[in-house]
């Protein structure tokens, strides 16, 4: 199996197998013209800055595009634990309701509610265990799509049917799927997704998507000049309303420099068709490689584009890789290894000679 990429398009150092995306993927050379372009309009005074306002609404528009709502549900956010502590903030949760969640979730998703005072937070052991602890007092529903630490592959839509039984909002975090599985916004009342991974952007922005169709009557409980409604001289005497779409995420200027890239990242990621079936494909072969070989797995046979192996001395066991040349993430007492399309069968394989050489 072939890269469907071109790796020379990215910031690789050479020969290396750079299976990181999980992580951070290495830069996609066409950046460089996109965040000049931003520089350029950002020093050509108001008349840049109506480029840069139509970038953001083109983005918009596009993401809305692949994740199959409109574009006034897509928001732009700095994070995804900005994005998901502005909501958590923003709920109506009183002494006593409960967000259920997965002991493997991210931070990002979970910390936010866990510091809401009076809010219960149920750990269940793995998505599997959500069902379970679901009950009357469920107010949240908290998972990502993909898990970051094992790479097991949830049923969402198993998820929503579950939330709608209980009349629990479903948040979702996409950031280890974006950018090589297909996204239906539609089953979240609320999703987020970080830009640097598979999306090939850079950090400092991060997509926030808000059904409003589901949930009309949210807004944050904060605010700034971006996100208001009157942006010139409000009466601050009569009170100010928000923005009506997903762009009350944002509070002030959005990262313009990251709406640049992840823009031309979006068109890279257009020119090439199958990236999904091709890191299922490899990921699906190093895993069963793996056990096959009597390696210990922490990823299911329900998994997306990682294979995470649990291991004692991970950090040493991910720099000796890496002298080899091998590129992984570290963390949580695992080793990733993650997939993109500048990837094949041959990273695959110096992969697994990696993985046989530190167990």
């Amino acid at each position: 199996m072939q890269p469907i990429f071109d790796p020379s398009d990215f910031r690789m150092p050479p020969g290396v197998a750079h299976l990181c995306a999980g992580g951070k993927t290495p830069a996609l050379r066409a950046l460089d013209a996109a965040l000049s372009a931003c520089l350029d309009d950002k020093s050509d005074g108001l008349a840049g800055d109506a480029r840069q306002e139509a970038m953001v609404a083109r983005l918009r528009a596009r993401v809305a595009g692949h994740w199959g709502c409109a574009t006034g549900d897509i928001g732009l956010v700095s994070s995804v634990a900005e994005g998901v502590s502005m909501l958590a903030e923003g709920l109506d949760l009183r002494d006593g309701d409960e967000v259920v969640l997965a002991d493997i979730e991210y931070p990002s998703l979970a910390a936010p509610f866990a510091m809401r005072p009076g809010v219960v937070l149920r750990v269940a052991e793995g998505p599997a265990g959500i069902a379970a602890l679901v009950g009357p007092r469920t107010r949240v529903i908290a998972v990502s799509s993909v898990s970051f630490l094992t790479a097991e592959r949830v049923d969402l839509a198993a998820l929503r049917a579950l939330a709608d039984a209980h009349g629990a909002l479903l948040v979702v975090d996409h950031t280890q799927a974006a950018g090589w599985m297909p996204i239906e916004a539609g089953l979240a009342d609320f999703a987020f997704a970080a830009c640097y991974k598979w999306l090939l952007g850079v950090s400092g922005i991060a997509i926030a998507y808000w059904n409003r169709a589901r949930q009309p009557g949210w807004a944050p409980r904060s605010a700034g000049w971006y996100s208001m409604a009157v942006q010139g001289r409000p009466d601050w005497r009569a009170g100010f309303g928000l923005v009506a779409d997903a762009m009350r995420f944002c509070r002030g200027n959005p990262n313009h420099a990251g709406v640049y890239a992840l823009d031309a990242a979006l068109d890279y990621l257009g020119r090439h068709a199958g990236i999904e079936a091709h890191v299922l494909g490899l990921a699906a072969g190093l895993r069963a490689r793996c056990i096959e070989a009597g390696l210990p797995m922490m990823t299911p046979e329900s998994h997306g584009a990682s294979v995470c192996l649990p291991h004692p001395e991970a950090a040493r066991a991910v720099a000796a890789m890496q002298e080899q040349g091998v590129l992984v993430w570290n963390g949580r007492g695992r080793i990733r290894v993650s997939f993109h399309g500048y990837n094949g069968a041959a990273d695959a394989d110096r992969a697994f000679a990696a993985l046989r050489a530190v167990f």
